[in-house]
């Protein structure tokens, strides 16, 4: 596990102007994409060498958009199919669901639980085992997420490493050249900016190729970069239990096939502590509660979002969710509501389903007080 900070990565970055039907974004809102840069084309080791004699970060806009407030949407985890096992019609697999991934957001966010690569080398050698998944997409279905209106893609996950620095340097590199936004390698801070607004991502799971949760001093020390440099700090983590058995937050460090996945709920609240906006999560592959501390939205599991075979669905599994929060320019919470999705077939997002009234039962009971309210229209407000 590393220790220590690192030298955060700045996404070198260049403003792209998007009109209001690109993204479903208002008139005047712009996303930051990474620019091709020496860190698009190496490994993920190199490229934080290379950011470290890169540029500064910029400084904060002294003016954004009168009233400006800026709409996120998060989902959980998707993949694809894996090679070569892969849906016959990709380029329409989000189709359902992609009006709610666009209405309303400059910023629509996923991660990735696997690899965009060519490379052959997994983690599970020359015979894989039935506990044993390696998961990667051809290199060009980075243009799908575009296409369903993605612009922010998670790589801090336990799929990120399936096929080695090879497969991670290509991810990273076909993120990019679909003129996606990337984050979640060690040290990184990932910003884009939406009516002048700066936002930073910053994402973390329990592994050293990521920036890593486990190491919450190193955790705290980035955030806080981060939220010197943006008003608003989105922090994902990646952390948990899995299954359908592991759908209530504990509390506690939580321990999955003998490997720690953090404590979600004291990460979560040193996120915000040290100056996160809003965190959001996925991994236990089952939707959790939803929760409010200091004013900010926590979303402790959006499960999984979108597969082609590479998840279980079954049961509570079946459930997933639309997330669409909005924070103001400052990054205070203004307006959340859940939009319930349900997994068809081998894992196709469709919207329905029961995950209001789920998620809206975890978060009382887990969170008592501090819990976000879900209402039946599944707008999310504090308690009281």
């Amino acid at each position: 596990m590393r220790r220590g900070g690192l030298p955060a990565i700045i996404s070198l970055a260049v403003a792209l102007a998007v009109s209001a039907c690109s993204f479903g974004s208002s008139p005047g809102s712009t996303v930051v994409t990474p620019a091709a840069d020496a860190a698009t084309s190496a490994s993920p080791a190199s490229a934080l060498a290379t950011a470290a004699t890169g540029p500064k970060p910029a400084a904060l806009p002294r003016k954004p958009a009168a009233g400006a407030s800026v709409t996120l949407t998060a989902v959980g985890d998707m993949m694809l199919g894996n090679t070569p096992d892969l849906p016959p019609d990709p380029g329409t697999y989000f189709h359902s669901v992609r009006p709610e991934l666009k209405k309303g957001a400059q910023i629509v966010f996923g991660n990735l639980e696997g690899t965009l690569t060519t490379a052959t080398a997994s983690k599970c050698g020359s015979k894989p085992t039935s506990s044993c998944f390696a998961f990667r997409n051809p290199p060009g279905y980075a243009r799908y997420f575009k296409q369903a209106s993605f612009t922010v893609l998670n790589d801090a996950n336990n799929h990120f490493h399936d096929f080695g620095a090879a497969g991670q340097a290509q991810t990273v590199r076909s993120i990019h050249a679909a003129g996606l936004v990337q984050t979640g390698l060690p040290g990184e801070i990932t910003r884009v900016t939406v009516k002048g607004v700066p936002v930073a991502f910053v994402a973390f799971a329990p592994y050293a190729y990521t920036a890593s949760l486990l190491d919450r001093p190193a955790a705290r020390a980035l955030i806080r970069q981060a939220a010197r440099t943006a008003r608003i700090v989105v922090v994902y983590m990646h952390a948990g239990a899995e299954g359908a058995q592991a759908d209530h937050v504990t509390g506690r460090e939580e321990v999955y096939l003998g490997e720690d996945r953090g404590n979600p709920e004291a990460f979560a609240h040193m996120a915000i502590d040290a100056g996160a906006s809003l965190v959001i999560a996925s991994g236990p592959h089952v939707l959790r509660g939803l929760q409010f501390y200091h004013g900010h939205l926590i979303a402790y599991s959006l499960g999984n979002f979108a597969g082609y075979g590479n998840f279980s669905i079954h049961g509570d599994l079946t459930m997933s969710a639309i997330l669409r929060v909005t924070l103001s320019s400052s990054g205070r919470f203004e307006r959340a509501r859940l939009y319930p999705v349900e997994l068809a077939g081998t894992g196709r997002p469709v919207p329905g389903g029961g995950a209001i009234s789920f998620v809206a039962r975890l978060s009382s009971a887990d969170f008592g007080a501090s819990a976000a309210r879900v209402r039946p229209s599944g707008v999310i407000t504090r308690a009281g």
